[in-house]
């Protein structure tokens, strides 16, 4: 059956807003170990632990999969996370469900946060399954801001932002060109749901999954642990190959989303050294100590490599380069200049860099403070 115990509310974090994971490799000399050698075809499952079965979903970017997630019930299941809105997914999802829910209905969508590749079919799913959908409350306004274009959420906003921090006139117009992509990547939004909060405990196959809250990739997002078969449903909050997109918004330009990512990801280092992480990009992998310690020491390279760019005045557009080492995309420039501003903010609030108006550009230049990760 299912069961949903409330647990107590943490102190407060600061909400930040973003889109997409970035597609940067990392470097590592440490081993993360990948202990599932198949990976399932799109429409088909993989049992990788006992009432737990991966989905494999296709997305049309250079990021080309997500990872999503089955976790059976006594009398029914529970979805985890349900891909873009596509006809193609939408088909793979008519084949999971014929082979494994007709017996047993769907009760339940949880939804890590609010991105399309995530959230996108969470309305068409429920109401073809009957399932109620359950996501943290900043996840679910934040994907209302974007749906509807909410001031400072909508794409005359973001390009404002990104061209006070130095982005081109040839490069804005790419992205308004564009126009608001999150509508046409969402089917439809919950108008019902059940809040999440950190610590709560989803009783879920007979074992309690507790749901930690994250910050910095999205508002207010939820990874699921469970203790007694030593899985954790990461989300976007820990990748096994590249580094999760942190990005500074234009709904709170001068943020500090990668400050909150750090922390957020240190909690990761009190789970076991066993723990099995079902990422929802890459393979299932085991190494969770390794790969934050990994991901801390890849953003203190980015910050010193940023710190020495700025011995003259640049601007976050003019660092892009430095973060990432090809040509990038209208889609990628929008990424690339979020986490641009988003690694100069931490510098600046660390007091590493100083922010300076330019003609109305800002512009960075490095201080004498040394400042930590």
């Amino acid at each position: 059956m299912l069961a949903f115990v409330r647990r107590s509310i943490p102190a407060p974090y600061r909400d930040e807003l973003i889109t997409f994971p970035a597609f940067r490799q990392l470097k590592s000399s440490e081993p993360i170990e990948y202990p599932i050698a198949e990976q399932p075809a799109p429409g088909e499952t993989l049992e990788i632990a006992p009432g737990v079965r991966w989905l494999r979903m296709p997305l049309p970017f250079e990021l080309n999969h997500i990872n999503l997630w089955l976790l059976e019930e006594d009398d029914g299941w529970t979805i985890v996370d349900t891909g873009l809105n596509l006809e193609d997914i939408k088909r793979h999802w008519e084949t999971v469900l014929a082979a494994h829910c007709t017996a047993k209905p769907v009760k339940r969508i949880v939804v890590t946060h609010c991105h399309p590749d995530h959230l996108g079919l969470a309305r068409w799913l429920g109401e073809k399954t009957n399932a109620s959908t359950w996501i943290t409350q900043g996840e679910l306004l934040n994907a209302y801001a974007w749906f509807h274009q909410l001031p400072n959420h909508d794409v005359d906003g973001m390009v404002g932002f990104f061209r006070r921090h130095g982005l081109d006139a040839p490069r804005a117009e790419l992205l308004t060109g564009r126009g608001p992509t999150y509508r046409g990547r969402v089917d439809g939004l919950p108008v019902e749901y059940h809040r999440l909060i950190e610590g709560d405990r989803l009783r879920i196959g007979g074992h309690d999954w507790r749901v930690i809250v994250g910050y910095g990739h999205s508002p207010e997002h939820a990874s699921l642990y469970c203790a007694e078969i030593d899985l954790l449903i990461s989300g976007d909050m820990l990748l096994p190959r590249i580094s999760t997109n942190v990005s500074a918004m234009s709904s709170n330009p001068d943020g500090d989303p990668i400050r909150l990512f750090l922390d957020s990801i240190a909690r990761y280092e009190a789970l076991p050294a066993a723990t099995l992480v079902l990422p929802s990009h890459g393979r299932p992998f085991r190494g969770i100590h390794e790969r934050v310690e990994q991901l801390r020491r890849h953003h203190g390279e980015r910050f010193d490599a940023l710190v020495a760019a700025c011995a003259a005045p640049k601007s976050a557009c003019e660092l892009i380069p430095t973060l990432f080492n090809r040509e990038l995309d209208a889609h990628q420039i929008m990424f690339a200049m979020g986490e641009s501003i988003a690694h100069l903010n931490y510098l600046e609030h660390a007091g590493r860099l100083r922010r300076t108006p330019d003609g109305g550009v800002f512009r960075f230049t490095a201080t004498q403070e040394k400042g930590e990760v």
